[in-house]
């Protein structure tokens, strides 16, 4: 993916395995917590993982996006300068 974006806009290697670690902790965290979920009851794990991985990928997405534009004012309307997301110094 890192070699789709034009190269004058191209993140450094270290900021771009920054973004990408990120990205894949929390879907190996959302992978296992389902898994451990789904096996807690008598139902069909496989239909408890479905239904775990939707809601995290619609309500959870939304979620997120609310705690960052939350958190975003914030820091806008406060002058951190250290909390800016996708600035990594």
């Amino acid at each position: 993916k890192r070699f789709k974006e034009p190269k004058e806009e191209r993140r450094p290697w270290r900021i771009w395995f920054y973004d990408t670690s990120k990205q894949a902790i929390g879907a190996l965290f959302i992978h296992f917590a389902n898994v451990f979920l789904s096996d807690l009851t008598e139902e069909d794990p496989c239909s408890l993982y479905l239904i775990n991985f939707l809601l995290d990928a619609t309500l959870g997405m939304l979620l997120i996006w609310l705690g960052v534009k939350a958190v975003s004012w914030t820091v806008q309307h406060k002058n951190y300068t250290y909390l800016v997301f996708g600035e990594y110094g």
